[in-house]
């Protein structure tokens, strides 16, 4: 066996040493900048980048923009195009779901306006190491796993809302295989992402762009103005040209720094708590057993996890008793806030000898 021994590590031109050895009991201490990122954990700003997340379970065929299926990850439909979105095992190594877009109703004839994109959104209160807006001002490393009927260039989108800024890169699918594909975005100087819980930063990927979003020159190398001619490629495909086309996506990560580094696996856990920021599907319940009539105030219902802000509420389903019908829930504080809501609902007893019940079902959302 061959070994080297030696008291340090020091590159040529530094002035300290990169690795010291401990020559008494054979550790090392080393000097490890993570190619620009400070911290080893907690690098990828997106979440459920791995695609585990389906809190709203299988979409199928729609022409409807929003979050369809895949946590965090919003369909911008603005095209004729129709697509189902479901959670697939089709992944690449190592990687355990991934989100399938299926072309269910061709758009063959792009409009000047139509547009096709998959986004996520983020906080800006989660970005602001990238200290964008400032003299210290980071890069972006973007990475992604990408499998695709429709082959040929992709347009990736980085946009800064506040300050309507952004700059976008190409890619090029050459194959219909699971590809890994890693994109590096120069630091901006200019426009600082809002510290908040609003949306700051979109991570966009083109899927279609009428010329009204690429007849214009890409904004590639820097961070521009927000031009809506130069959002994507001239050669942007058409991946909803066919019904044929399938999309498939996982592995999506962002991180600060000028290299890409593996994918940050969290833990199924660790991602549906991230998730339910945004997004909880619950059961609120209510019984009353009394013959009183009038309005009658609900329980409040806490959520697993607080929300991002004061939540939307989507009804699903409901069962009740004949004398009783829903009035409203208040959205406003005091009576609801991200860490629950109060209902209220009515009763309509002529005998005051019925009793009553009301179960309603539904989705709490507090998307970006």
């Amino acid at each position: 066996m061959s070994e080297i021994k030696v008291n340090s590590i020091i590159g040529v031109g530094a002035s300290a040493a990169a690795i010291t050895v401990n020559n008494s009991d054979g550790t090392c201490t080393a000097n490890i900048t993570s190619n620009g990122n400070s911290q080893l954990a907690n690098r990828n700003k997106i979440i459920n980048g791995s695609m585990m997340i389906h809190q709203r379970g299988d979409q199928s065929a729609t022409g409807s923009a929003g979050y369809l299926s895949c946590d965090r990850f919003l369909t911008s439909n603005g095209s004729a195009a129709q697509v189902a979105v479901t959670k697939s095992t089709d992944t690449p190594d190592g990687f355990s779901a991934s989100t399938k877009w299926d072309c269910t109703t061709a758009d063959s004839s792009i409009a000047a306006g139509d547009y096709f994109i998959i986004q996520q959104r983020i906080e800006g209160q989660n970005v602001q190491d990238f200290a964008k807006g400032t003299s210290s001002a980071k890069q972006f490393a973007v990475s992604f796993y990408i499998k695709a009927t429709k082959t040929g260039v992709y347009t990736v989108e980085l946009e800064d809302v506040p300050n309507q800024r952004s700059c976008s890169k190409t890619i090029t699918v050459s194959d219909t295989n699971w590809n890994r594909y890693t994109l590096i975005y120069p630091a901006d100087t200019t426009g600082s992402l809002a510290n908040g819980n609003s949306n700051s930063l979109s991570l966009n990927f083109w899927l279609i762009a009428g010329s009204n979003f690429n007849s214009g020159t890409l904004q590639s190398s820097s961070w521009g103005t927000l031009t809506s001619a130069n959002r994507a490629s001239s050669s942007q495909v058409n991946a909803m040209d066919s019904t044929s086309n399938d999309f498939f996506l996982t592995g999506v990560q962002l991180e600060v720094g000028s290299v890409a580094t593996d994918f940050e696996h969290r833990s199924f856990g660790q991602e549906l708590a991230l998730c339910q920021r945004y997004c909880q599907p619950y059961l609120s319940y209510f019984e009353y057993t009394s013959g009183a009539t009038g309005n009658l105030g609900g329980p409040t219902v806490s959520f697993t996890t607080p929300m991002r802000a004061a939540p939307s509420f989507t009804v699903d389903n409901e069962s009740k008793s004949s004398n009783w019908t829903f009035n409203s829930y208040n959205t406003s504080a005091p009576n609801s806030n991200e860490r629950g809501f109060l209902y209220f609902q009515i009763v309509y007893d002529s005998s005051n000898s019925n009793n009553g019940y009301f179960r309603r079902y539904g989705m709490a959302t507090s998307e970006l």
